[in-house]
């Protein structure tokens, strides 16, 4: 699998009782495949699959390789901070067919470099499908060193790193030393530009849930050496951006996607709706953007 363009980090979307919304999972999936969506991530962060069970999850998995039908790639979120979790998922999603896996970082637990190496080790060892590493240290509490991702890079399983530290700094060390057929793609939405010229080759994305045409546009203006048309995308949604992501993901996004009408159900607890001031100031940016029109 080539690791290159716009991949969109998708909500699971929820009826009111909770439950999931495998019609509007489909319906999600057609819009980003008409957006120009390179490849469909489900069961990330974005959709809340710490709050899944391993049934949901697989029926996710199924449902979404259904609506694809072989039209763009399918990553599966399979990570856990259990190696015997995370291989036991990434066995079955891989026999379910997926084009890659994404990988968390096992968070919680604190294990040193050593363990962690061996972690995605483990799990690349076993399975068919190629592995994307997933750093997010924000969110799990743990961060993969430079040293460990270059050892990780050399692996023939392990094709490349979802890169959300938002250090640029670390950012220039691992595509400096990582195995030069190693993927890096952008996990921060707001630095997206910046990572591809530093050698990143796309972006796993939350604002393509509401913008696939825009995120499209820019990640492969940039692959096509068209610069100017990037940096003026990257920037001028850089407040939508922003507005996205000032509640914890994916609060705000569930939320504009329900303000722009695409219905896509409540959250599951702990994660709840906006506060008021907060869903207040989304829509005035929805609206600046004309996603929302009423």
């Amino acid at each position: 699998m080539t690791l290159k363009g716009s991949y969109v980090a998708l909500i699971t979307p929820f009826h009111q009782d909770g439950s999931v919304n495998f019609e509007k999972l489909e319906e999600l999936i057609e819009m980003q495949i008409r957006g120009g969506t390179d490849g469909i991530v489900v069961l990330g962060t974005t959709g809340e699959s710490s709050t899944m069970s391993h049934e949901e999850d697989e029926d996710v998995v199924r449902c979404a390789l259904s609506a694809i039908s072989g039209r763009c790639a399918l990553i599966a979120g399979s990570g856990s901070n259990s190696t015997e979790t995370a291989l036991m998922k990434s066995k079955a999603y891989d026999k379910l067919g997926v084009d890659a896996l994404l990988l968390i970082t096992p968070y919680y637990n604190k294990a040193n470099q050593t363990g962690m190496v061996r972690h995605f080790t483990m799990v690349a060892d076993q399975v068919d499908s190629p592995v994307i590493v997933y750093n997010v240290p924000g969110r799990t509490g743990c961060a993969l060193s430079v040293k460990s991702v270059e050892a990780l890079s050399r692996h023939p399983g392990i094709i490349g790193i979802k890169e959300a530290s938002g250090d640029m700094s670390f950012m220039m060390n691992i595509a400096h030393l990582a195995s030069k057929d190693f993927a890096i793609v952008s996990g921060n939405d707001d630095i997206t530009l910046p990572i591809m010229a530093a050698g990143g080759t796309g972006v796993i994305s939350v604002l393509a849930n509401v913008c696939p045409e825009v995120t499209y546009r820019m990640t492969h203006a940039f692959l096509e050496g068209d610069i100017l048309t990037a940096r003026e995308l990257q920037l001028r949604y850089l407040d939508l951006i922003h507005a996205l992501f000032m509640e914890v993901n994916p609060i705000p996004v569930k939320e504009a996607m329900n303000l722009m009408g695409l219905n896509v159900g409540p959250l599951r607890m702990p994660l709840c709706e906006m506060e008021p001031e907060h869903r207040q100031a989304l829509s005035a940016v929805l609206h600046r953007y004309e996603l929302v029109k009423e």
